[in-house]
């Protein structure tokens, strides 16, 4: 009984002391899991904008010369 208390007592105090891993890592994990996913996808859609973006540069780039062929000076 006594190395039962002290195991427990031992227990509690490391958990008390923040030094030991918390109690709800895989929580946690689940947590790092999400953003890590969360992240990749926002990526995935930074790259969609970036690549409309640069088609719509490309695309400005042309107008003025496809108006100048339409209407010559």
């Amino acid at each position: 009984m006594e190395k039962r208390l002290s195991a427990e007592l031992g227990e509690r105090v490391w958990a008390a002391s923040g030094i030991g891993a918390p109690t709800d890592i895989d929580d946690l994990q689940r947590r790092v899991t999400l953003l890590v996913q969360g992240l990749v996808d926002t990526r995935g859609e930074l790259e969609e904008r970036t690549e409309e973006l640069e088609a719509a540069r490309a695309a400005n780039q042309e107008l003025p010369r496809a108006l100048i062929q339409l209407h010559p000076a």
